[in-house]
């Protein structure tokens, strides 16, 4: 997912930042600066997150507005400017009045949230995603798995099967990548149908772990794998691109949790931990509901 070259450099950000500062009541200390012009960052969770957003778009967001309204941004204010360089008098809209107004080149935007919430979200309620072909964790259990990855905003992560965990992961990686590895079609589907629900553009679908479709992603620095037969494959496939990877294995399978500790020593995989979740859920009735209790077993290759 390599950046090109932004037509917005330094300079021009700073000029655009001093006009709308002259031209509105903007307050710098609550400004969040992204740039979604060649640069694949999501702007959907940043205007989610933020009071005010400074956004350079460009023609490779032609459905911008669009893409804000479908998510329940419609209500926001913006003001915005075609072109390079700041000039001329500006106006504010709403979001939902510009939605048939395409992005055809270089456009800034100042977009004002006065519902924004900047609690840091983790643990997303399963509603919230599409209703596809996919069957969610527990979003208590997706909270300790997303504590365990650990995801810096620059991280590109590989998510094998975990369509929940791959969403959480790409909102944190917000300057990296998430590599989302779904083997069956209508998985695929849904993840796609959750990339477009939630805004993000930092998220690379992929069918397989061969060779040759690893070789064309960045290369990961941590992967989280929801285990099947298929794991060892898997394993050989994601070591043979970064052999110093963090692992971290999701399995609900006897078979499988007790094949893990052989494969990781076949794999030079050290520093293993294994943890066991339950979670159980008082329901209106007065009886408890017990989720799946799964194992994750984590390590780092080259240690």
């Amino acid at each position: 997912m390599g950046d090109k070259v932004s037509l917005f450099d330094n300079e021009r950000k700073m000029a655009w930042m001093r006009y709308f500062s002259e031209k509105t009541a903007l307050d710098v200390e609550a400004l969040k600066l992204i740039d979604v012009s060649v640069k694949n960052k999501n702007l959907i969770p940043a205007v989610e997150a933020n009071r005010v957003v400074l956004a350079f778009a460009g023609e490779t967001r032609p459905t911008l507005f669009y893409d804000m309204w479908n998510a329940g941004l419609g209500a926001c204010d913006v003001w915005l400017k075609e072109g390079l360089d700041p000039e001329g008098e500006v106006s504010s809209c709403k979001v939902s009045s510009c939605i048939d107004r395409g992005i055809a080149g270089p456009t800034v935007l100042l977009i004002v949230n006065e519902q924004a919430d900047s609690a840091y979200k983790i643990g997303l309620q399963n509603k919230r995603f599409s209703k596809g072909s996919v069957r969610y964790v527990a979003h208590e259990i997706r909270a300790v798995i997303m504590s365990m990855l650990e995801v810096r905003s620059h991280d590109t992560i590989c998510i094998i099967s975990g369509e929940s965990i791959a969403v959480e992961a790409a909102m944190s990686a917000s300057e990296g990548a998430v590599i989302a590895v779904e083997y069956d079609e209508s998985d695929r589907d849904s993840m796609e149908e959750n990339v477009s629900k939630f805004g993000l553009n930092n998220v690379l679908i992929v069918p397989d772990t061969n060779p040759e479709t690893l070789e064309m992603l960045p290369v990961p620095t941590t992967a989280f794998i929801v285990a099947t037969e298929k794991l060892e494959g898997e394993l050989r496939a994601l070591l043979a691109r970064n052999p110093k990877m963090r692992i971290i294995i999701y399995t609900l399978e006897l078979n499988i949790l007790a094949q893990i500790p052989a494969l990781f020593e076949k794999y030079r995989i050290g520093n293993m931990e294994a943890l066991q979740i339950s979670v159980s859920k008082l329901r209106a009735n007065g009886m408890f509901e017990t989720k799946p209790v799964p194992w994750i077993i984590s390590g780092v290759a080259g240690e």
